[in-house]
């Protein structure tokens, strides 16, 4: 989720601005160049009486994008006498989408690497009305792994084409990247599925938890290939937290490695994974060839797993399980409000959504080599490796820590047209000056999603690249895809959203949850329209309807569904989210929910009566702050600085070691309904309110 602070509209944009978000890398005359090139835009526009819109076509030849490219093709055809050109016309040619659905993604499945077993009997049937989100390509048999595995004509993917580039943190940076073609990557996953099928049965739940390298992804798409369903862990988590996830998903075994390399130092994860008691673990090397450390009888290493008899060959061919296209492929995780994260299921459908939506507003595609410092245990993960596999870009990842000089080398090294970032990496790069001397000028947009952005950081990191986009994204793990995000048909207010994607139908509602007109300025809570493909239709662990539609208005025949995001449009159309319906908060781009913190806080000491926990965006922009209010028992004192360091370490040890605790206020009653609901809403004011006085002084 993502908020701002006061944006500059390109206008407002002066010689100065250009020049201290360039840190260093521009000169003044080139800053001086690149503002008179903006200026020029602006001036022809006043002439001409053109609007903002007609200024971002001098930047932007958005005819060559893949959407424009759609969009000149059939935009005559769908739109009429009405459709001019993909940036005047990109508003018409959306809100087409949004009430033919079915024409888009007919559209769209012929511009992605996917093959149908068996084709679908339609794009969309909405006759069953216990299913609220329709049925998407009813019929359709496919394998998703096998479609990212093989060549094809469009788009253009051939054997020989790099399918990931990668270095190892602690390699020498002046040493070429690692590179592995189509036919590599696809051998490699045939020997692990083959491996899988040997010891797990088809529909069996098989977790993964390590970092993202190219043995994850692998591991990945194999399980996929064989039918098997992967379980999606971070290795950021708690042996708690793993444990929790084993349970809920029925895992049948889990593949790791001894120990995690980040900035130089080494953290344990096969202890880790021990301890939330594994049915099995495959445990691999984090280097050679030996795992280097002493197994579990049950336990076995990714050398012994892969091996074969010595009678037999090592297989090269594998027949893929090809499934129906709602079969489930992957479970992720995402907090709720109940203490227990929501296994969420992703199926073949969430692999072509999460896909579409970087093909289309990213602009992703053959020749990319798209990077985004992530992991398979976030939604990033899964979205990262299908957004290269389907459309032909290659993946690029780097094994290590993405916070200092090394990973920016590797962004320039491997040639990265397109880099994903989160809001607290880019303000890290600029307030250490790491990629001071890079060249990371290939890079032709970025994308950002995650958490708060920062506009002056955003202004920064665009300079990189002589001040190429930055795409804002902002969905769910549920959605599988953002439901609002920046387009590069649009004039774009840095860490703002200037439209719903591609078929994304939404309202915002007031407080009686009728909807605002479309061209309000308004603030309130989200519902979108039902019909939206690669969404959850079921959870595993809880009803879903209840989650997703229970108490949620009708609008136009259309039961809404609710995603819990508070959105502000402003009086321009610009979208800006102002935080949680409910009491999710987002840490560090990991959303998480104040009764997990409250559970393990209370019982942090014995002079705690009771403990709420509430996150505040900073005046000036940037991550969620976690704010733990505290009521002592009778009789104690207690100072809020040693509390803050033992809610910390409670806090990280307990649920996630990424956690940090802001500030802890000591009160004496916490304010509450008559029914003696918690009023965490006017905690959260509060606080908000002193960092406003505080900023401002």
């Amino acid at each position: 989720m993502t908020t701002t602070a006061t944006a500059k509209t390109i206008n407002e944009v002066g010689i100065d601005d250009l020049y201290r978000a360039g840190g260093g890398i521009l000169t003044i005359d080139e800053t001086k160049h690149i503002h008179q090139i903006i200026k020029q835009a602006i001036s022809k526009a006043k002439r001409s009486r053109l609007s903002a819109t007609e200024v971002w076509k001098e930047v932007l030849d958005s005819k060559l994008t893949n959407l424009g490219k759609i969009m000149e093709i059939l935009g005559p055809k769908l739109l009429g006498t009405s459709y001019k050109d993909p940036i005047a016309s990109f508003n018409l040619f959306r809100e087409y989408t949004v009430r033919h659905p079915e024409v888009y993604w007919s559209i769209i499945l012929k511009e992605l690497s996917v093959t149908f077993h068996e084709p679908p009997k339609c794009i969309l049937d909405t006759t069953d009305k216990s299913r609220p989100g329709g049925t998407w390509l009813p019929g359709s048999v496919l394998n998703i792994a096998e479609c990212c595995l093989l060549p094809s004509i469009h788009p253009r993917k051939e054997d020989d084409s790099c399918a990931i580039v990668w270095r190892d943190e602690g390699d020498d940076d002046d040493s070429d990247v690692n590179r592995i073609t189509l036919k590599q990557l696809r051998e490699q996953v045939i020997l692990v599925a083959n491996a899988l099928d040997r010891t797990f049965t088809k529909g069996d739940a098989i977790a993964v938890d390590m970092p993202m390298t190219v043995n994850a992804v692998i591991i990945y798409l194999a399980i996929i290939l064989a039918g098997c369903v992967v379980v999606s862990i971070a290795d950021s988590f708690a042996a708690k937290e793993i444990a929790t996830r084993l349970r809920v998903s029925k895992a049948k075994a889990i593949f790791t490695q001894y120990f995690i390399v980040r900035g130089g130092r080494k953290f344990p994860l096969y202890s880790r994974v021990v301890e939330a008691s594994p049915h099995k673990v495959i445990v691999l090397p984090v280097s050679g060839h030996n795992v280097g450390v002493q197994l579990r009888e049950q336990d076995i290493s990714w050398k012994d797993f892969l091996a074969y008899d010595n009678q037999h060959q090592r297989p090269i061919h594998f027949t893929p399980a090809y499934l129906p296209v709602d079969s489930m492929i992957n479970i992720l995780f995402s907090s709720g409000t109940t203490g227990e994260p929501k296994a969420i299921p992703w199926t073949q459908l969430s692999a072509i959504r999460s896909t579409a939506e970087g093909w289309a507003h990213i602009n992703v595609g053959v020749g990319d080599v798209y990077c985004w410092p992530t992991n398979l245990g976030w939604v990033m993960g899964p979205i990262l490796l299908f957004s290269c596999f389907l459309t032909g870009a290659t993946l690029a990842l780097y094994h290590g820590s993405p916070l200092g000089r090394g990973f920016g080398k590797f962004v320039q090294d491997a040639g990265v047209t397109v880099l994903g970032t989160v809001p607290s990496l880019v303000k890290t790069w600029k307030n250490t000056d790491c990629i001071k001397g890079l060249d990371w000028t290939k890079i032709k947009s970025f994308a950002s999603t995650g958490e708060t952005s920062n506009v002056d950081d955003d202004l920064w990191l665009s300079s990189k690249s002589y001040y190429k986009p930055i795409i804002e994204c902002c969905g769910g793990t549920e959605l599988a895809s953002s439901y609002i995000q920046s387009s590069l048909f649009q004039p774009q207010a840095f860490g703002a959203f200037s439209t719903a994607s591609m078929t994304t139908g939404l309202v915002i509602l007031d407080e009686h949850g009728v909807p605002y007109p479309d061209d309000k300025a308004c603030v309130g809570e989200v519902g979108l329209f039902p019909l939206y493909l690669g969404a959850t239709d079921r959870l595993l662990n809880a009803d879903h309807n209840d989650v997703y539609f229970k108490g949620m208005p009708t609008f136009k025949g259309m039961r809404l569904r609710r995603h819990g995001d508070i959105l502000k449009r402003t009086v321009g159309g610009y979208i800006v989210v102002q935080g949680r319906a409910d009491d999710t908060m987002n840490l560090g781009g990991i959303k998480t929910s104040s009764v997990e913190i409250e559970r393990v806080c209370d019982r942090s000491d014995e002079s705690i009566l009771e403990t709420a926990a509430v996150s505040v965006a900073p005046p000036d922009g940037g991550p969620e702050l976690l704010v733990i209010f505290v009521v002592l028992k009778k009789g104690f004192n207690q100072q809020p600085e040693k509390l803050k360091t033992i809610f910390s370490k409670t806090i990280q040890t307990n649920l996630n070691p990424l956690f940090k605790v802001s500030n802890v206020k000591i009160i004496p009653e916490f304010p509450r309904t008559a029914s003696n609901k918690l009023l965490r809403r006017v905690l959260r004011d509060q606080i908000q309110h002193e960092l406003s006085v505080r900023s401002r002084m």
